[in-house]
């Protein structure tokens, strides 16, 4: 039986993965066994993923990128080059401590940049934006832009990756979009849909 997904010949995909239909697996990327693999996704060349990782649809993962078991990703996230996750507060090489790794979710849309670190144990948001080389400490709110070492917040981002301003009434409008955000006690909602 023909295999629904693309693997090119350097890549290493471990028996007892799931990987969806459209995916391709690019050079010398390594798929480890029990990972979950959605739908449409595209892995990068020199990419790992460890046991038990999930991917939802459309995730963009690129190259250089190291996503560890207890990493889950939502749909149609973007995972820039060389970005890292941890899944262990505190390593030690001469101590095993596989029974305490850390869960670590990226929730829908969200986008992480180039080089960034995402410590264990904090999620990241809905469609929030990590800018390149931000290292992350602690839970990113949906639609948050943060940036830095380590990341502090500067503003709030659309579903189409753009800066949101918004006016003494708490409402933004999208640049790129038209569509209508709220910011109300520190959260984000899109009020709007244009199609």
């Amino acid at each position: 039986m023909e295999k629904a997904y693309f693997a090119h010949e350097t890549a290493v995909v471990d028996e007892g993965c799931t990987i969806g239909a459209g995916t391709k697996i690019w050079h010398f990327s390594h798929i480890m066994p029990k990972s979950v693999l959605g739908e449409n996704c595209n892995i990068g060349q020199n990419v790992v993923i460890s046991p038990e990782v999930v991917l939802g649809k459309n995730v963009k993962v690129q190259n250089n990128v190291s996503i560890y078991t207890g990493v889950t990703c939502e749909d149609d996230v973007f995972l820039g080059p060389s970005c890292v996750f941890t899944n262990v507060i505190n390593p030690r090489s001469a101590v095993n401590r596989k029974n305490e790794y850390m869960r670590t979710t990226v929730k829908t849309g969200a986008s992480i940049g180039a080089n960034a670190t995402i410590v264990c144990g904090h999620d990241i948001g809905k469609f929030a934006f990590i800018g390149a080389g931000a290292v992350v400490t602690k839970t990113v709110p949906d639609y948050a832009l943060v940036v830095g070492n380590p990341a502090k917040q500067l503003g709030w981002m659309s579903e189409f990756g753009e800066r949101l301003e918004f006016n003494q009434d708490g409402i933004a409008v999208c640049k790129e979009s038209g569509e209508k955000y709220q910011l109300k006690d520190q959260k984000v909602v899109k009020l709007t849909t244009n199609n």
